[in-house]
């Protein structure tokens, strides 16, 4: 009787620890890990997210470096509950940089040229963070190195770029602006055209659409429509 008293206080504890924004934090890495897996294009960094993320996983990482090899059976409990929940979130983290990893490698250029623009206009929440900045140019720099050591040496100058535009064939890879994706409604947006139809639908709070990514866009990175 004593030990599911422990048990139910142990429980007790934990629930008044689990604070709105300790799910709210879980609930939005979410969403960011899976719109990054879904949508075509690398989606802008959610700086505000990750850096509360890590903040809290180094938190618990302390928590459990400190109290580890206690005696206490409530104290280890509550250690087994908090490593599954650090595992979770740590899970989430991996996942979401795989799913950018994997568009930068796929379309280096592109993504570099988003980055610079987004960072040219200010904006608040550039394409990519620094980390990952700093990934991109090492690899390009090394694959570019290859490339013309390789090959691209000779060829004439005006050959060897990688990124070149001209003669109306673009060497820069793209993702699929136009691939379908399923996207859940927020808020009330109105009136979305079809793109080669001359129709329209109407897109209230609640519904879910399959519609292509290019349609979307901008209401998805204004935090209207999530991808799901």
């Amino acid at each position: 009787m004593d030990d599911m008293d422990d048990i139910d206080d142990i429980i007790a504890e934990i629930a008044v620890d689990n604070t709105p924004a300790e799910t709210r934090d879980l609930q939005d890495l979410t969403r960011c890990w899976v719109a990054e897996r879904i949508a075509p294009e690398m989606l802008a960094w959610p700086h505000d997210v990750v850096d509360r993320v890590l903040e809290r996983i180094r938190r618990q990482i302390e928590l459990v470096e400190d109290q580890t090899g206690s005696m206490d059976p409530k104290t280890n409990f509550k250690l087994i509950v908090v490593q599954t929940e650090l595992e979770r979130f740590k899970f989430l983290v991996r996942g979401f940089l795989r799913a950018r990893l994997k568009k930068i490698d796929a379309h280096p250029l592109y993504i570099l040229a988003q980055h610079n623009d987004s960072s040219r206009s200010g904006d608040l929440n550039p394409l990519l963070s620094p980390s990952e900045y700093q990934y991109l140019t090492t690899h390009q720099s090394l694959l570019s190195a290859h490339y013309k050591s390789s090959f691209l040496g000779q060829f004439p100058a005006s050959l060897q770029r990688l990124d070149d535009t001209t003669g109306g064939v673009n060497m820069i890879d793209r993702p699929d602006e136009d691939a379908a994706v399923f996207v859940r409604c927020l808020k009330d947006v109105g009136d979305l055209a079809i793109e080669g139809t001359g129709s329209s639908v109407d897109i209230k709070r609640g519904d879910v659409w399959v519609v292509r990514w290019s349609a979307v866009r901008r209401w998805v990175e204004a935090g209207d429509l999530e991808v799901i």
